[in-house]
């Protein structure tokens, strides 16, 4: 206990010098202006700044990159309650009840309640690294290619339970969402699939296309019909404090507990650990909740739970970085690349051979917390202002900023057109209440369920036995079939009841 409040002590030493703390502060802005801004992604915004990383020292640059990571988680949830527009995967599901709390004139408390979730998440999961640094990881070390596959399957799994309406439906969008994943090059062969001889289409669907497509374009010609007017009108009347009141921030603090711990666990796992810990989260308040049809019509809970979660797992899964080299995500092996340019060996030797760097970057997640805490809740009120802005001109600026953000990744004239398609498909899904949060979970996880499932099945020589004989694995799997038979069981008991009044 000694040695980490010394090693913490040395970390703020760190951080607290000039140079470190103003690069901390442009990386949270960064971050947060990219969660804000549709269509700009982490992954790409970090890969378009590790050439300007060269000149700057290696503690800060990292700092910095850590920060405009984090940073995002806060920004993300913006857009996803002002516009439902998701900034980033991770805020899919705060737009499910963000939004609604948006149309009926609470954005300013929704916003503010996953400022402050955000903010107690990001502290928390800070000690925990600093704390459970090395036991957590050991968590990690036990967990094989069979392991990640099912852990992949029951966030699919969680994504059923969650969504409104036909158990069936939401089963059809993650199948649609894995067949999407699939398009572009197969992974051991390289061979192109699904991509209909189209060049572009060879690395595959980009999540910002189909993510802009479903949820931004599909919004946005939903409003234009005659329902959203209606929402429109609603908005514009109703829109009345701008923080949230006690009754709120008593619904909001077990949540936000729960969602904490949740995320800190599930963010040193591979494989999207601050996307499954969201949608985690939410199920598990859904599920938790004394009237569970509240979810999804603008319970605060629903945005408090899954922006706590996503924030802590946001900033755990630095764990495995730093103290194996191991990068659980896209992200994180981008840091492993920054830290590979400025000479440093990701690994267990980090924090021996560089306490600066490793204790440095931990102080700055606190002081990184802090900033985009003050930084966000005094700017709600002008976020919530937005939502005042006539149509005529949000509209258009709403497809300017999708457009731009979609083609300045791949710097391709067909992802713009992609996702002006996916918008199509996205207001037809709605229209029939298909939900499309579980499409895009989908998507973004088929890629890791493909790869660990060949991977297992390489090492087994073709068993498939491995995945239930494996304890952990096994035990993943049967959590799964039993949340899947809970969402069932309603649905069928309702059809017998049906059956048996006829």
């Amino acid at each position: 206990m000694v040695d980490l409040f010394a090693n913490l002590a040395h970390g703020f030493g760190v951080a607290l010098t000039p140079i470190n703390l103003l690069l901390c502060l442009i990386g949270v802005l960064v971050g947060t202006l990219i969660g804000v801004l549709p269509g700009i992604g982490t992954i790409a915004t970090i890969a378009m700044l590790l050439p300007i990383t060269f000149g700057l020292p290696p503690v800060g640059a990292l700092i910095m990159l850590a920060g405009i990571f984090y940073g995002a988680q806060y920004g993300g949830s913006t857009t996803s309650i002002l516009v439902n527009i998701p900034g980033e995967a991770t805020s899919i599901v705060t737009a499910l009840d963000g939004f609604q709390m948006a149309k009926q004139g609470r954005a300013g408390p929704a916003l503010a309640i996953a400022a402050c979730g955000s903010f107690f998440a990001g502290c928390v999961a800070t000690v925990l690294i600093a704390v459970l640094g090395a036991p957590l990881t050991e968590l990690a070390l036990a967990f094989g290619p069979a392991e990640y596959f099912s852990l992949m399957v029951l966030g699919l799994i969680f994504a059923v339970v969650l969504a409104k309406g036909s158990v069936l439906k939401a089963i059809a969008m993650i199948v649609f969402g894995l067949l999407l994943s699939m398009i572009g090059s197969d992974i051991e062969t390289g061979a192109a699939r699904m991509a209909f001889n189209i060049p572009e289409l060879a690395d595959g669907l980009g999540f910002a296309t189909v993510a802009m497509g479903v949820f931004g374009f599909a919004e946005i010609i939903r409003n234009l019909d005659g329902d959203g007017k209606m929402n429109r009108d609603l908005v514009q009347q109703k829109i009345t404090g701008l923080m949230p009141t006690r009754k709120d921030l008593e619904d909001s603090f077990l949540p936000v507990l729960r969602g904490t711990a949740l995320g800190s666990v599930l963010g040193i796992l591979p494989g999207g650990g601050a996307v499954i810990a969201s949608f985690a989260a939410y199920t598990l308040e859904k599920k938790m909740a004394r009237d569970p049809s509240r979810f999804g019509r603008g319970a605060i809970e629903g945005v408090a739970a899954p922006e706590s979660a996503n924030n802590a797992a946001a900033q755990t899964s630095f764990i495995p970085l730093l103290t194996l080299g191991i990068p659980p995500n896209a992200v994180m092996a981008l840091m492993v690349g920054a830290m590979t340019i400025h000479g440093i060996v990701p690994g267990p030797q980090v924090m021996q051979k560089q306490p600066d760097l490793v204790w440095g970057m931990i102080a700055s997640m606190w002081i990184g917390n802090l900033m985009l805490i003050v930084i966000n809740l005094p700017l709600v009120g002008i976020w919530v202002r937005l939502l005042r802005v006539p149509y005529r001109l949000m509209f258009p600026s709403i497809v300017i900023f999708c457009a731009i953000g979609i083609y300045s990744v791949n710097n391709a004239p067909l992802d713009v057109i992609l996702a002006g398609f996916f918008g199509l498909v996205g207001y037809l899904l709605i229209k029939h209440d298909f939900e499309p949060a579980p499409l895009l979970l989908g998507m973004v996880l088929g890629p890791l369920m493909e790869e660990n499932l060949r991977r297992t099945l390489l090492i087994s020589r073709g068993d498939w036995s491995e995945f239930v004989t494996r304890p952990l694995s096994a035990m993943l799997l049967a959590i799964s079939v039993g949340l899947l038979v809970l969402a069932v069981l309603p649905s069928l008991r309702r059809k017998r009841d049906e059956v048996f009044v006829e």
